[in-house]
């Protein structure tokens, strides 16, 4: 459900792209395009939403990026800028869109302002990524203190919190304009929250498998706000894809052939990758 390659062939309807263009699709490939989801641009909320992969279209399951070609409705791909390389755009396609989507919708784009990312992984590093190339302060916080290094010396974030460590979380309070947490596993919220100004923003784009503990007092008492999102509009992704192809904003990857891809499940399992993997298909079926 991140896939990016080159246009080999148009139908005779289709006229946003050409033979040899670089496109990608994300998360999905049709919706119903009549309800008010759809109508307004948010059709990533369609109740008739088809799956990239695992999906049933016309009675037939989808395949996505496990396919020697793909065949897609044009208003479903976006065009890749030239200028990033293909491989490292496909994660943009879901990881990327998932932290942008939320960052412009609910306006944490401002220059000078700071910005927490709760988490380190392929969401985490793209906000980590966005929110330098919108100009904010990027402050990494995580669990791991030996995240550090990489957060500072390889994504370039400004500052780093051990979320465990109760000092530095109190001297980061009310500090932060808003916080973007991607992580699923179960978490507290609280003191996250309390990081936040007056005012402040915490939106959550990973989704722990256990219901959240949240006092209202750190919401109430702070007038801040607690909301999620999920992944983006067909237009926020190519308006990212843009962006990207402005600011030179790619995933971290490693490009693995099909015949590792056990290897990678098992790495995965011990997040021994930074911070996608990516199958070659093409060279895999060449």
């Amino acid at each position: 459900h991140e896939v990016v390659g080159v246009v080999t062939e148009v139908g005779p309807g289709a006229k946003k792209f050409k033979v040899g263009d670089h496109v990608g699709v994300g998360c999905m490939v049709f919706s119903c395009l009549k309800c008010d989801h759809c109508k307004h641009g948010d059709e990533q909320y369609c109740d008739q939403l088809i799956w990239t992969y695992n999906s049933l279209e016309d009675g037939k399951i989808t395949f996505g990026g496990y396919s020697g070609f793909m065949v897609t409705d044009e208003k479903f791909v976006c065009r890749v800028p030239n200028n990033l390389p293909l491989d490292a755009s496909a994660p943009l396609l879901c990881a990327g869109i998932t932290v942008y989507s939320p960052m412009k919708h609910f306006g944490m784009t401002q220059p000078g302002k700071n910005f927490g990312v709760v988490g380190l992984g392929g969401l985490g590093h793209m906000a980590v990524k966005f929110g330098k190339a919108f100009g904010m302060k990027v402050t990494v916080i995580s669990t791991s203190p030996n995240k550090e290094k990489e957060a500072r010396e390889v994504l370039g974030a400004h500052n780093f919190i051990v979320s465990r460590d109760a000092a530095q979380m109190k001297k980061a309070a009310e500090t932060m304009d808003y916080i973007l947490d991607t992580v699923s596993a179960p978490h507290p919220l609280d003191a996250l929250l309390e990081l936040l100004k007056i005012d402040g923003k915490l939106v959550m784009v990973g989704l722990p498998d256990k219901p959240l503990d949240l006092p209202a007092g750190v919401i109430i008492f702070g007038r801040r706000t607690l909301a999620g999102s999920f992944i983006g509009s067909i237009k926020e992704t190519q308006d990212m894809l843009d962006f990207c192809g402005k600011n030179n904003v790619t995933s971290m990857i490693e490009l693995v052939p099909m015949d590792y891809v056990n290897k990678a499940m098992e790495r995965l399992r011990k997040s021994d990758v930074k911070y996608r993997f990516v199958l070659d298909v093409e060279k895999t079926l060449k």
